[in-house]
């Protein structure tokens, strides 16, 4: 059957996913008109929905605001536009003029739809791409521009896509916020009317909001209620609108960069937009995360399939203080712990002995290494581990060799300071050279030191984004940059197939689907608290896999926070991602090193689920009681659940934990205490986990579906 069809009748165009249809249509006016989004339809029942254009019902309203595939900038249209133009004359207008259609089934299972468009006026074209999979409800949409004229023509805004919602009795908006230390805050709150808007202005996805909504009637929770979601593949400055109209329609648009930028195009000049996905469950907001989630593992991250390691970091444990044998101390001590990764954090190169100097100078520290990093690799991977690196190549220090020689490579207005932040300023990517100099420098260092991981980090975001030159442009960095960056992650990973990255920017600022297809984990944040990774943890599942979300061990008192927390609780909260150690082991005494090193071979057990399982959500982190967050193998044989009381133990009484997602008529042993449970009743009468008692408790429990007919030690 064909995932995309067309209706002879009444031209709706069909996108049909494993469980969910999306149909459209040109109306008479040309316009890309948007016909249903949700539960699956066949092409009759399409049909059926595809009402007339409806006239303005006064002189006061144009066209509804909500409603078509891009909205325009042009005629009596009043909404948010996805689509501004400025022509050469100064004119802002678009009208759409149908151009052809294409359907390209070439790829197995995979079927796109190309609609095409130009403007009635002038020569400039328009292609709204619609993809669609056998194996998923998520749909790509993306839209390309091209300038057929011989004048330059200037896009105040292009959008990816907007998203029109069906009628609802209300409407309600899920987001994150947040800022450096405490990301991805989740927020579920009523959608108001008028236009609501979440933005990054940094030049980078940013702390402080991240490019994904999810909308509902306010009824939804994680096992029930229909949720629209959508997500921008985009690593820049993006802006999504969601508008509430007068009359209670609701829809959205969202795509690169923020008000005041825009992108030029010249005379042949194309600019393809970043990939929008859209996604419809009935399922509730857990469905709608298992929904990214499996999207993320299968058609976003290179090699999902495997097993990410046991990585230990060095910060924490030597700040700048780096040198060749204090790491090889702790790389002895980590490789004991059966940690598999082991990476040498900021210090080892240049003049580095603070954030005041060395950055842009990628070269070992002759006095610290003073036959390069290689004899540490070579150490490292003699203990039985990979050797990492952290660099942050898009920064320099106005204190380098890199900056002496090329002042002008970094983002500045002529004749206006250069604001420092983090006593830094940011590489101008956009510029060919510059990003030719970072490719060349990194693939150098990959394949001189045996390098086999790199934790690229990004501690600061733009200012004075000016660009002077034959190149440049202010106009050109926003989205340029990107790309350029984009393209040096590409061209590396290309060098070093077995490479593997690390996105971070000063923790959470740069996590997105545009990233995460050229790096294979994010640094959640640099918040290391184990009761605040909870609930930063639990906004971030809200779209990412914990397959690429890194979490990390570290010492108490937390460095920010002061709070002491277990090292049971700080393992147990990390082993819900990617485990990684960050604390001085050398501080650890025997006792502490035992139960680490029981610990890392305990998540060595489970990380299977946790990396490639399914995950539900089980309480709220922030509560009295106990919360969970489960991993369920892809058949139904196996599960994981780990439980966390963050609050102190006077908190509310205990309360079974009703489990998900395990298949009903079978039986699980627990593989700690042996004990045998009925599905049917772990998750319909639920688990009484039995925390241990005392403050900031916390448990891991492991099921393994019981074969039919094998016997039982024991049985509830």
């Amino acid at each position: 059957m064909p995932l995309i069809t067309r209706s002879p009748d009444t031209g709706v165009w069909l996108l049909t996913t494993p469980r969910t249809s999306y149909a459209l249509r040109i109306d008479g006016t040309g316009a890309p008109c948007h016909v249903a989004w949700g539960p699956r339809l066949t092409p009759e029942e399409a049909d059926t929905l595809a009402a007339p254009f409806a006239e303005p019902s006064n002189s006061f309203e144009g066209r509804p605001p909500v409603g078509e595939e891009l909205p325009v900038d042009g005629g009596t249209r009043y909404g948010p536009p996805s689509l501004q133009v400025r022509h050469a004359d100064g004119s802002r207008a678009f009208e759409w003029k149908p151009a052809g259609h294409r359907v390209d089934d070439s790829v197995p299972g995979r079927e796109e739809l190309v609609l095409e468009f130009r403007d009635r006026v002038v020569p400039l074209a328009v292609a709204l791409h619609y993809r669609v999979r056998a194996d998923t409800d998520v749909i790509e949409r993306w839209t390309v521009l091209r300038n057929d004229g011989d004048e330059r023509v200037d896009l105040l805004r292009a959008d990816s896509a907007a998203w029109t919602l069906p009628p609802l009795a209300d409407y309600r908006l899920s987001h994150v916020t947040g800022q450096w230390s405490a990301e991805t805050r989740l927020r579920r709150e009523r959608l108001a009317h008028g236009e609501t808007v979440l933005t990054s202005r940094r030049g980078i996805t940013s702390h402080h909001a991240n490019p994904w909504t999810m909308l509902d009637d306010g009824t939804a929770d994680e096992d029930r209620g229909r949720v629209w979601s959508t997500a921008l593949a985009w690593s820049g400055s993006w802006r999504i609108t969601v508008q509430r109209t007068p009359d209670d329609r609701a829809g959205l648009t969202g795509g690169v960069g923020h008000e005041g930028t825009f992108v030029p195009l010249a005379p042949g000049e194309e600019f393809t937009t970043p990939v929008a996905a859209g996604l419809f469950t009935d399922g509730g907001f857990g469905a709608a995360s298992r929904a990214w989630h499996a999207y993320v593992r299968t058609h976003v991250l290179r090699h999902a399939d495997e097993t990410a390691p046991v990585l230990y970091n060095s910060w924490e444990a030597t700040g700048f203080d780096v040198d060749e044998a204090s790491q090889l101390a702790l790389a002895e001590r980590a490789a004991r712990l059966g940690v598999e990764l082991y990476v040498v954090d900021d210090g080892w190169f240049g003049a580095r002995r603070s954030d005041r100097a060395g950055l842009g100078d990628w070269a070992p520290a002759p006095d610290r290494f003073p036959h390069g990093l290689r004899p540490l690799s070579d150490a490292v991977h003699r203990l039985g581990m990979r050797f990492g690196l952290w660099v942050e190549p898009e920064m320099v220090n106005p204190d380098s060799d890199l900056y002496r020689a090329h002042p002008d490579w970094v983002l500045h207005l002529p004749g206006r300071p250069r604001t420092e932040l983090r006593n830094q300023l940011v590489l101008n990517f956009a510029r060919q050279d510059v990003a030719d100099w970072a490719f060349g420098r990194l693939t150098r260092l990959v394949a001189e030191h045996r390098v086999d991981f790199l934790k690229w980090d990004m501690n600061r975001v733009f200012g004075e984004s000016g660009w002077a030159g034959p190149e440049g442009g202010n106009d050109r960095l926003w989205t340029r940059y990107v790309h350029q960056l984009y393209g040096v992650l590409d061209r590396l990973r290309q060098a070093h197939p077995e490479l593997r990255i690390e996105t971070c920017s000063g923790g959470g600022g740069r996590v997105d689907l545009g990233i995460l297809a050229r790096t294979d984990q994010a640094w959640t944040s640099d918040n290391t608290d184990a009761v605040d990774r909870l609930g930063i943890q639990r906004g971030f599942s809200q779209v990412y896999p914990a397959r690429v979300m890194s979490a990390w061990v570290t010492d108490v008192p937390n460095q920010l926070t002061r709070l002491s927390v277990p090292l049971r609780f700080r393992f147990h909260a990390a082993m819900a991602g990617l485990l990684g150690l960050g604390g001085d082991l050398t501080r650890w005494n025997e006792e502490e090193l035992a139960e680490a090193a029981a610990l890392v071979a305990r998540y060595k057990e489970i990380r299977h689920l946790v990396q490639h399982g399914d995950q539900y959500r089980i309480g709220d982190p922030y509560g009295d009681g106990a919360s969970a967050v489960q991993y369920v193998a892809a058949d139904g044989g196996e599960a994981v659940v780990l439980v966390f009381r963050a609050s102190p133990r006077h908190g509310s009484p205990r309360v079974p934990l009703r489990l998900r997602g395990l298949p009903s008529g079978v039986r699980f042993r627990d593989t700690g205490t042996g004990t045998v449970h009925h599905a049917t009743v772990l998750t319909e009468y639920g688990l009484d986990v039995g925390l241990p008692s005392g403050d900031w408790a916390s448990a891991v429990i492991h099921l393994e579906r019981v074969p039919d007919g094998a016997g039982d030690r024991a049985e509830r």
